[in-house]
């Protein structure tokens, strides 16, 4: 069974501790979480918090998603503050535009999982962007965003590239559908048919970080969507229907 968990950031924007609680509460085992400060002004409380609680809590990995927009000014702020979160041996994702200079980022070696990017941004976006980032940052891993490439290149030809070049370095999956919008919502039936045509290519052993913004009633529907998505089992499959039951706490 692949581990699943939520980026807090779907769940309840800005306030993690919510979201986590949202994760204990529900009638499902998550083996994964991803504890987002998107903002700059959220990592400080965000570290804070990290010292003062038993941060794993029943979670098996755990990540801190970086800011995802900072100045020169910020960016030493930033990579001085996430020294601590290193320092417990956390991964740390870092979109592909975010930073500016690489030596500062250089330290933090594979604890740094670089995010493949949206249509948005000027770069990260593909497999040959993605060759520039790591010339720079040549230790670093990847948390690949399998909504972001599907945007990029719907016929998953892209995503698939990626995975073939980069996926030594894979660390974590983004899965959710990316709209032209570029807002991630829950997986539908063209998305889940779209993953499961690259679903091989991920180790059944790396964590996947569902990025749809959900209600906690609608948890349990989106780890479905995405069991049935990287699985490649039918919805009549016993083994899919086996490993979603393992999921529900009783």
């Amino acid at each position: 069974m692949r581990k699943i968990g939520f980026s807090t950031g779907a769940l309840a924007l800005s306030n993690f501790e919510l979201a986590i609680q949202y994760m204990k509460d529900a009638p499902l085992q998550f083996d994964a979480v991803e504890i987002s400060a998107l903002r700059v002004h959220e990592l400080a409380p965000l570290i804070a918090w990290l010292e003062r609680v038993d941060f794993c809590l029943p979670f098996g990995s755990v990540v801190i998603h970086a800011p995802s927009v900072m100045n020169t000014k910020e960016e030493l702020e930033v990579a001085d503050l996430l020294h601590k979160v290193h320092e417990r041996q956390l991964p740390i994702v870092l979109h592909a535009d975010a930073y500016h200079n690489a030596a500062i980022w250089r330290q933090f070696d594979d604890g740094l999982l670089i995010e493949n990017m949206d249509k948005r941004k000027p770069g990260g976006r593909t497999a040959d962007e993605l060759d520039i980032v790591f010339d720079e940052l040549p230790d670093a891993a990847l948390c690949f965003d399998i909504g972001h490439a599907r945007q990029i290149d719907p016929t998953m030809i892209e995503a698939s590239e990626i995975l073939k070049r980069h996926g030594q370095r894979l660390k974590q999956i983004h899965l959710s559908e990316v709209t032209c919008g570029s807002k991630h919502v829950p997986l539908s039936y063209t998305s889940i048919v779209a993953v499961r045509s690259i679903a091989q290519l991920i180790p059944i052993d790396i964590p996947i970080i569902l990025e749809a913004q959900v209600e906690p009633t609608q948890m349990l529907s989106e780890v479905q969507r995405a069991e049935e998505a990287l699985n490649a089992f039918s919805e009549t499959d016993a083994q899919w229907r086996n490993a979603i039951h393992g999921r529900v706490v009783a």
